[in-house]
């Protein structure tokens, strides 16, 4: 694995959540840089106001290149339920009203899907990882983690709708898999993990 050219990148997150996950995906990859994140770069907020998850991704991106003058990281994620349409997707993080909420989200979600039948209950986490340069250089890949919802939460180590999401093959939910085994097959991982073998490419 060879070593990316800059010394220092900025991770484009006030997410305590995404942070705990990324800097572990990042360090795996990229060895000694130092990742900043977006309160250390005081990254200005960026509205979200794409309509994919890479749109999204690539303006938190950009923004935090521009800032921070830095290499700069960032990703859009959410949950695309199957009976909704793709929904509650890019909308997600507020899908009940309040940025962030994931009570109510999931509250929200599981009243929506109540009459729904167990085999009609698919879901995927989905995930847009984007890394810009100063210099113009983007690059996008998506992530996909597949399961289906279940009709109450489960486990207390994970955050958004983890609670509910049972990976397929999997007889823990996404909150009940813990840090270290989530990381290997989330959508975040997986997009982030094709991400950097492209920069290393490169």
């Amino acid at each position: 694995m060879s070593t990316p050219a800059f010394a220092e990148a900025v991770l484009a997150t006030r997410n305590a959540g995404k942070i705990r996950e990324l800097e572990s995906l990042l360090a795996e990859s990229l060895g000694p840089v130092r990742v900043l994140s977006a309160d250390e770069a005081a990254l200005p907020e960026v509205v979200e106001d794409g309509v994919t998850f890479e749109a999204n991704a690539l303006k938190k991106a950009r923004s935090a290149a521009l800032s921070s003058g830095l290499p700069a990281f960032a990703d859009d994620s959410g949950l695309a339920v199957d009976v909704l349409g793709g929904a509650p997707g890019i909308f997600s993080a507020r899908w009940a009203g309040t940025h962030g909420d994931d009570a109510a989200n999931n509250a929200l979600l599981l009243a929506q899907l109540s009459d729904v039948p167990d085999a009609h209950r698919g879901a995927a986490f989905v995930c847009a990882a984007a890394f810009v340069t100063p210099d113009g250089t983007e690059v996008v890949r998506e992530g996909r983690f597949t399961g289906t919802l279940l009709r109450a939460p489960r486990g207390d180590d994970g955050f958004g709708y983890d609670p509910l999401f049972l990976p397929d093959g999997s007889a823990l939910t996404a909150a009940e898999l813990g840090p270290e085994r989530k990381n290997a097959i989330s959508h975040r991982a997986l997009a982030f993990r094709a991400l950097l073998a492209a920069i290393r490419a490169d």
